[in-house]
């Protein structure tokens, strides 16, 4: 766990990507077999464990420490974790059986131990091992345990690294992927020199095509070479069907079939399709929040099936059911495509629409209008470009509408994780309700949304010491403050929510800027997001 827990630490701390890649590629080229697998797998989401929940991880904590002093410590640290790694005791030299405990364990028998308890086990197991650690040891153990690792590290990153130590094209290792499991021995071998793994490849996913902000590049454009399509607010999927089985991913490879069993008994057809996965009612798209709701359910409810009906647009072809079509160009995918959908005649699915243009600027005023149809924009597309994996330069752009904003009121704040767990970095935000009509109500503030992004170092800091000056109630790491900073945030969309008291939320919200100079009294009201909100604040 030495080298692991080192990698976690190293990886936290150090923001630039291309370190991050050297970091791991120097712990993929020391680290022994299996230990490295089962790192590659946690940091790529792919470690499945026993789940052992932080109100356990705490009952353990205040069976060892006095429970007051860690609900202090708690307070003052802000994040769990490095709380638990930091205060559990360590054992007194010559103190009975500890004196005797064997040495710190590698990454493969804490993995081992794990996957072997009951549930029953599972906290004697956790603690013993916990016993036999430092402190770095003990706040990766906990990371890994819960599944927060939090080191700034997708899954798509961790495999760049692996792609570029083993000097194996990325895309290949994606597409392998799908056969392989951890701690993925076979796929190391390869790297060092050995054969490929042996993966059938008919039910695989392919990785993903993505695209680049249009705006950096615009004086580089012909409009004649590209084609345009409206960019959907759903989720980008991959549907594939060989044989009798079928699979439905998301943009990063993981199978979310079983969150949507109405696409896949549609998939009455054979092949490999890109696409927006929608809720679509009575042939309009529904709002992303009906969408989200069935995201990551392991079960839907044939109420919930009814209530938000699952649709895919297709964007794209990628298998016909006999040839791979990955390496024609747009415009012959595009005929592939609609030849494959006249022939198959896929239930719950259409084709995304091709907008035709002349020139930019007719093209910016039909984005202009997006939001009034739902869209997030558009997406322009080479006409003579393959489809690769990744995110090339030049093939493919994205032009999305540009956010909506409003001034908000900072009602809490909540310490960070990492890094920022000494800072106060999560901020939820209200918006004024109206007041009632000859009364006494002058009207209130209500939560609309919570945003953590979008301000800099310096901003931070000051934000932080603008909290805790302004600290109105504490409750635990989250703090009530004054209502009186403005926040102008930016946003996609405003949607409805049964989570927040306003009955509505801010999609992807983020601090645009910190109205230092504006009044409490002057932010923006809950009916101007309202009118926001598809079909209007009545929707």
């Amino acid at each position: 766990m030495h080298a692991f827990a080192s990698l976690l630490e190293s990886l936290l701390f150090t923001p630039s990507r291309n370190a991050k890649l050297r970091l791991m590629e120097a712990y993929f080229a020391t680290a022994p077999d299996p230990c490295r697998g089962w790192a590659l797998a946690a940091l790529s989401d792919g470690l499945a464990l026993p789940a052992i929940t932080p109100s356990r991880i705490r009952g353990l904590v205040q069976e060892r420490v006095d429970p007051v002093l860690f609900a202090l410590s708690y307070d003052y640290v802000g994040d769990l974790a490095e709380t638990v790694a930091l205060i559990w005791p360590e054992p007194a030299p010559g103190d009975g059986p500890a004196a005797d405990a064997p040495p710190v364990p590698r990454l493969s028998e804490v993995v081992d131990r794990l996957r072997g308890a009951s549930r029953t086990e599972m906290g004697r197991v956790f603690a013993g091992l916990l016993d036999r650690m430092g402190a770095s040891e003990r706040l990766a153990l906990i990371k890994l345990a819960t599944g927060g690792m939090r080191v700034g590290v997708s899954a798509r990153l961790a495999r760049t690294a692996l792609a570029s130590w083993g000097g194996r094209p990325l895309e290949r290792i994606e597409e392998l992927w799908f056969g392989l499991e951890p701690p993925y021995a076979s796929l190391f071998a390869w790297l060092e020199g050995g054969p490929e793994p042996v993966v059938d490849l008919s039910l695989a996913f392919r990785p993903m095509m993505l695209a680049n902000p249009v705006e950096e590049r615009w004086g580089e454009l012909d409009p004649a070479a590209y084609r345009a399509e409206w960019k959907w607010d759903g989720i980008r999927v991959q549907a594939v069907a060989a044989g009798p089985e079928r699979r439905l991913y998301s943009r990063t490879g993981e199978d979310i079939g079983t969150a949507f069993p109405d696409i896949i008994g549609a998939m009455d057809w054979q092949g490999c399709v890109d696409g927006e996965l929608l809720v679509v009612r009575d042939g309009q798209v529904a709002p992303f929040a009906d969408l989200q709701r069935r995201l990551g359910r392991k079960q839907v409810s044939a109420k919930m099936l009814a209530a938000a009906p699952a649709h895919l647009r297709l964007y794209d072809i990628l298998h016909d059911g006999v040839e791979d079509t990955r390496a024609l160009p747009f415009d012959a995918r595009r005929r592939a495509l609609e030849a494959w959908f006249a022939a198959a005649a896929p239930p719950r699915t259409d084709l995304s629409e091709l907008v035709a243009f002349e020139d930019w600027e007719t093209l910016a005023a039909l984005r202009a209008a997006a939001r009034d149809e739902g869209q997030e924009g558009l997406m322009l597309k080479r006409a003579d470009a393959p489809y690769t994996g990744g995110r090339p330069m030049g093939p493919w752009f994205k032009w999305k509408r540009e956010p909506l904003t409003a001034d908000c009121v900072l009602i809490y704040a909540q310490r960070g994780h990492g890094k920022r767990s000494s800072f106060y970095s999560d901020y939820t935000f209200a918006a004024w309700t109206d007041p009632v009509p000859g009364g006494a109500n002058e009207g209130a503030l209500v939560p609309v949304g919570k945003a953590y992004s979008g301000y800099t170092d310096e901003e931070l800091k000051k934000l932080d010491r603008w909290i805790r000056d302004n600290t109105v109630e504490r409750f635990g790491p989250v703090r009530s403050v004054a209502p009186e900073l403005v926040l102008e945030v930016a946003f996609d969309a405003v949607q409805r929510s049964t989570r927040h008291k306003s009955g509505i939320a801010m999609r992807f919200p983020r601090i645009k800027r910190i109205r230092w100079d504006k009044p409490a009294a002057e932010a923006d009201r809950l009916a101007t997001l309202e009118a926001l909100i598809p079909g209007g604040a009545n929707g």
